[in-house]
C-alpha cells in the first residue's frame, strides 16, 4: 500500500471532523466546516504540486554544469515562476512541453495520445490549477466553489499520475538524448586511437 501523502492526511483529517460533527448533529457547523474544508484542500493540493513540480525543475536545472547558467535558469524559470510556465484554462500541456524544446515537446504530445490515464491526469492538473487561480484571484471568502472535497481529492488523485510520472520522462529523454552524444564520442575517440597507432585494430600476428 503506498505511503499516506500530506494530501492523504489532510483529506482524512478533515473527514473525520466533518463526520463527527454530522455524528452529533451539528449540521450547521457541519456545512460551514466542509465550505471551508474544501477551499482549503485545494490549496493545499496546488501548493503540493508547485512544490513537486518547481523541485524537479531546480534538479533539471543543477544538471547544468555551467553554475551561472544554473542559477539564472532556477532564479528566472524557476523561482515565482511556476504559474507562468502553465496555461490553466487548456485542455492540454503542450505550451509547458514546448518549454523544454521541440523534440521533448513531440514525445510527450506522442506518449498522452498512447496513454488515456496520463491524458486524463493532465486535465485534472490543470483543472486544479485553474480552479486555484479562481479561488485567490476572485475573493476567497465568497468564492462559489462547486466542488466537494472527494471530488477535489479525486482530481488529485487524477493528476498526480502525471506529477509523478514527469521527473521520470525527463530524465528518460535525458538519457535518450545523451546516448548519441556518448556513441559519437567514443567513436571519436576510438579514430584518434587508431590515428597515433596504427597497429590498434589491426590484424597483426
Amino acid at each position: 500500500m503506498p505511503d499516506e501523502s500530506p494530501i492523504d492526511r489532510i483529506y482524512n483529517e478533515l473527514g473525520n471532523a466533518i463526520r463527527a460533527l454530522e455524528a452529533s448533529g451539528e449540521i450547521s457547523a457541519r456545512v460551514v466546516v466542509e465550505d471551508h474544508a474544501r477551499k482549503a484542500l485545494l490549496l493545499s493540493v496546488a501548493s503540493h504540486f508547485e512544490h513537486k513540480i518547481t523541485g524537479n525543475l531546480r534538479q533539471l536545472c543543477r544538471m547544468a554544469k555551467n553554475s551561472l547558467l544554473t542559477e539564472f535558469a532556477v532564479n528566472k524559470a524557476v523561482s515565482r515562476q511556476y504559474h507562468a510556465l502553465f496555461q490553466w484554462k487548456e485542455k492540454n500541456l503542450n505550451s509547458f512541453f514546448g518549454l523544454f524544446g521541440a523534440e521533448f515537446k513531440q514525445r510527450m504530445v506522442a506518449s498522452v495520445k498512447a496513454d488515456l490515464h496520463l491524458d486524463t491526469a493532465i486535465k485534472a492538473f490543470l483543472e486544479l490549477g485553474n480552479l486555484r487561480n479562481q479561488l485567490v484571484h476572485q475573493d476567497y471568502a465568497t468564492f462559489p466553489l462547486d466542488k466537494t472535497s472527494d471530488e477535489i481529492y479525486k482530481l488529485y488523485q487524477d493528476a498526480s499520475y502525471f506529477v509523478d510520472a514527469f521527473p521520470d520522462r525527463l530524465n528518460e529523454f535525458i538519457i535518450q538524448d545523451e546516448a548519441p552524444v556518448a556513441s559519437r564520442a567514443a567513436g571519436c575517440a576510438a579514430e584518434t586511437t587508431q590515428q597515433q597507432d596504427p597497429a590498434v585494430g589491426s590484424n597483426s600476428e
